[in-house]
């Protein structure tokens, strides 16, 4: 389901210092511009901000999926964010989120916004995979987790 370069080490960050939700987005809009050139950390949050307004995109049991459309980028790409500390999120199930992962799709990939996102929801679903992912000190470490779990569902 994820391309070659949707996510990467570079774009994990575990133990993140953030303490509320606007840092969640500002940390996450740093990390997702480092996907391409044209893509800017202030932009990046503005965009994730914008989504974020029109609800919360933090689904319960401590998750967030914020995601945004962008003009300018050909591929999907992702960045996950592992807090240190559960912040508030405005889930709905009003519990703290400690797992945050970001998405940004072309513009134009109406399709592929919703299937990505259908897919994250799955992977985060999954209480044993969040606990691996809660569990674990190192980007890589977070990065086999999510490959496994991308390589499983292709299989199945």
């Amino acid at each position: 389901m994820f391309s070659d370069n949707f996510i990467n080490t570079e774009r994990i960050s575990c133990s993140n210092p953030a303490v509320s939700k606007k840092r969640v987005l500002q940390s996450l809009g740093e990390l997702l511009a480092q996907s391409a050139p044209q893509l800017s950390p202030d932009d990046t949050f503005d965009k994730l901000l914008e989504r974020e307004r029109l609800g919360s995109t933090g689904l319960g049991h401590g998750i967030a999926l914020p995601h945004a459309r962008v003009n300018g980028i050909d591929e999907a790409y992702g960045a996950f964010i592992q807090l240190g500390d559960s912040v508030d999120f405005d889930a709905i199930d009003n519990q703290p989120v400690d797992l945050i992962f970001g998405l940004l799709v072309p513009e134009s990939a109406t399709k592929e916004h919703l299937q990505l996102l259908a897919h994250l929801a799955s992977m985060f679903s999954n209480a044993e995979f969040c606990e691996k992912l809660r569990q674990s000190t190192q980007p890589d470490e977070i990065m086999q987790h999510i490959e496994h779990w991308n390589q499983v569902e292709n299989e199945a």
